[in-house]
């Protein structure tokens, strides 16, 4: 067991440590309630000898503020491997074992850059898995449940971290700055309700990156073209590009 991303300390404890942005969201009433409800069901998991990732629930937080977001993308739950979960979306550390979905997610990024499959797929197995190099450059890769239990996907969910990391994408999307929303999978795509109408910010949709549903109908993952769609986006925008090949951080 990999004690390092195991949970042990408090909520409370860990969104202190956060920007006063992320803070003045978390105590907004309905993510504030949620969040006391969630305590105390963790408290109870932990007492009855459930082990918990990650150790940082709100590490993708403390790596990019709202106001230095330029891309959202949104996955579903913490890994709930030993060792897996970092508190970053899809990311995993550089000596895990790449899950699948993160390994679609870099062969669509390397055959974007028009190369034959088989490059692409070299290409791809060079990137490394650990994505807080994609955070440091702006990228907020939140989970719609930030915890998980220990060998059981989904636990934690519909158990209050909703209501929380709406109010999270929510305050992300109020800002005026421009942003790119990569909403992949019918989970994330629930939440386009939350994001304004006015076209302020780009929202990119298609299937999940997992294997089961990267290659389907009706927007397959794999050739979605989502990741340079966003940084011409963004250079439109007069922003800079998101170095999605970047070197490890």
């Amino acid at each position: 067991m990999t004690a390092s991303n195991l949970l042990s300390t408090s909520l409370a404890d860990e969104a202190a440590q956060l920007s006063p942005a992320w803070r003045d969201a978390l105590a907004q009433p309905a993510a504030a309630q949620a969040l006391a409800r969630l305590q105390a069901f963790l408290d109870e998991r932990r007492q009855a000898g459930a082990i918990i990732y990650p150790a940082r629930p709100f590490r993708a937080l403390e790596l990019v503020a709202p106001e230095d977001t330029r891309v959202v993308i949104l996955g579903q739950d913490p890994y709930h491997g030993p060792g897996q979960a970092q508190g970053l979306a899809f990311s995993v550390p550089d000596a895990m074992r790449r899950p699948p979905s993160l390994r679609n997610m870099f062969l669509e990024i390397a055959s974007e850059a028009g190369v034959t499959p088989a490059d692409a797929k070299a290409r791809a197995d060079t990137m490394p898995n650990d994505l807080t190099r994609w955070a440091r450059q702006g990228v907020l890769l939140l989970n719609t449940s930030l915890t998980v239990e220990d060998g059981q996907a989904g636990a934690h969910a519909k158990r209050g971290w909703e209501a929380v990391t709406d109010a999270l994408i929510q305050r992300v999307a109020a800002l005026p700055t421009p942003k790119v929303f990569l909403l992949w999978g019918a989970h994330a795509q629930a939440k386009a309700a939350l994001l304004p109408a006015d076209g302020r910010h780009r929202v990119l949709m298609a299937n999940h990156p997992s294997p089961l549903s990267a290659r389907r109908p009706p927007v397959p993952f794999l050739g979605c073209d989502h990741f340079r769609q966003a940084n011409a986006w963004l250079v439109e925008q007069g922003a800079a590009p998101i170095d999605w090949e970047a070197p490890a951080a």
